[in-house]
């Protein structure tokens, strides 16, 4: 079921097409103006604007500034977030910061057994005043669309999310429509109850970008969010410090940040070394995620390169979810941590 009172600037409908840095939303006017700045056109400029987001989520999610560096990495990466924890630690939260910071679109889906398809993507609806049927576009034409408990539902309804989250794009009676730019889903999985849920299939979780744990907050933070709880929910009082302009140009920045011939035989020889030793490695897809989120932490450092230290820190989170062992498991955190341990860069 979807949250109807969560939408935005795109999120009332499908997106109009994208031409570049000429578009933006409503909130390029006023206070997100002023708070952006200078519009990025260096990676210095995409390191400050994401130095004032993390700022302003940290507002609301309390201690977790790793997590929410590993939203922004996924976005400015163009990518998708997979999220397995236990409920109640903020993910839904974290994922509605980030929207509000950016002045962008978010719709939430929970996932259930019952849900459809067309409950995902939207669906054609008859209207008896012109004799046509108008399109009624679903939760997932918003900038960030958070997909709650995504593994409780069927395979046949996780799949409505396949084509948006490759192509950014929704085909529904052979009409294809475009997502908003940018778009990003943040999926979360319930790991607690696993007698009531679907296992992803792997060619859904291939195509996330990155996944991550929240993890319990300690006794001072938990102390912190009791405090700041006592009264409006925070997340209510995220500004937006950056515009959905902002955001595109900062992507275009991180796509042109240059990953050296050396690293990118770095990347394939890790990915080669997963496949190598376990029963199913990292896909090229997965080498090409694992290239551009180095490139997304190059640019939250400033820098204009990719260094093998930038690899080094994303792998974890980028090609852990992609690998299946010997014996079944589905976490290659261990294969990953043995191919960075063993693969020396060249």
């Amino acid at each position: 079921m979807t949250d109807p009172g969560e939408s935005g600037p795109f999120g009332a409908g499908p997106a109009e097409p994208v031409d570049g840095e000429s578009e933006s939303t409503g909130g390029e006017v006023g206070g997100a103006a002023a708070a952006a700045g200078v519009d990025p056109e260096t990676p210095a400029d995409v390191a400050a604007l994401a130095d004032r987001i993390v700022e302003e989520v940290e507002d609301v999610i309390v201690g977790k500034r790793d997590a929410v560096e590993h939203v922004l990495v996924t976005v400015l990466a163009r990518g998708h977030l997979l999220v397995e924890d236990v409920p109640g630690v903020g993910k839904t939260t974290l994922a509605k910061s980030v929207a509000r910071s950016i002045d962008g679109s978010f719709k939430r889906v929970q996932f259930t057994p019952d849900l459809l398809p067309s409950d995902v993507t939207g669906v054609n609806v008859f209207n008896r005043r012109t004799d046509e049927f108008d399109f009624q576009p679903g939760p997932v034409f918003a900038n960030v669309v958070l997909g709650d408990e995504i593994n409780r539902a069927p395979p046949k309804t996780q799949s409505a999310l396949l084509e948006a989250m490759e192509e950014n794009q929704v085909t529904t009676d052979g009409t294809t429509r475009a997502l908003p730019d940018p778009f990003c889903v943040i999926a979360t999985q319930n790991d607690v109850e696993p007698g009531q849920t679907y296992e992803l299939p792997v060619a859904e979780v291939d195509r996330f970008t990155k996944k991550i744990r929240l993890g319990y907050p300690d006794t001072e933070e938990e102390a912190a969010i009791l405090g700041r709880l006592t009264g409006d929910h925070p997340v209510d009082a995220v500004e937006p410090v950056a515009t959905i302009a902002d955001v595109r140009r900062a992507r275009r920045i991180v796509g042109e940040i240059e990953a050296s011939e050396a690293v990118r035989e770095y990347v394939a020889r890790l990915a080669v070394f997963t496949r190598r030793n376990a029963k199913l490695g990292a896909s090229p897809r997965g080498s090409l995620a694992l290239v551009r989120a180095s490139q997304a932490r190059a640019a939250l450092e400033g820098r204009g390169y990719v260094i093998p230290d930038d690899v080094q820190a994303e792998a974890p989170t980028v090609l852990s979810h992609r690998i299946r062992t010997e014996s079944g498991g589905t976490d290659g955190a261990d294969v990953v941590q043995d191919a960075l341990d063993r693969i020396r860069v060249e």
